[in-house]
């Protein structure tokens, strides 16, 4: 059994994510009314906004929370790595 992992961002996540089903309704709502292509483009770059946001602060916590909290023994070199790792993110 996989081991239950709870951290404190996780009802944000799942608050981003349930607001991003929301909107995706909507832009399949919209597509079965016949709404412009660029109507439906706005929308569809929300949803995908808040879905990579909602990956973002997901990697990150697991970064902060289980990789660097985790490694308080680990080396300088290590802790250097994790931190550059952390910074990456950005970019997702």
């Amino acid at each position: 059994m996989a081991e239950v992992h709870h951290h404190h961002s996780h009802p944000g996540i799942a608050k981003r994510l349930k607001r991003a089903r929301g909107h995706l309704d909507s832009v399949i709502a919209m597509m079965d009314a016949g709404r412009p292509c660029l109507d439906l483009a706005q929308q569809l770059h929300a949803v995908e906004k808040a879905v990579m946001e909602a990956k973002r602060t997901l990697i990150r916590d697991h970064l902060d929370h289980c990789l660097v909290a985790g490694s308080g023994a680990a080396s300088e070199a290590e802790r250097g790595v994790l931190e550059e790792m952390r910074a990456i993110t950005r970019y997702l």
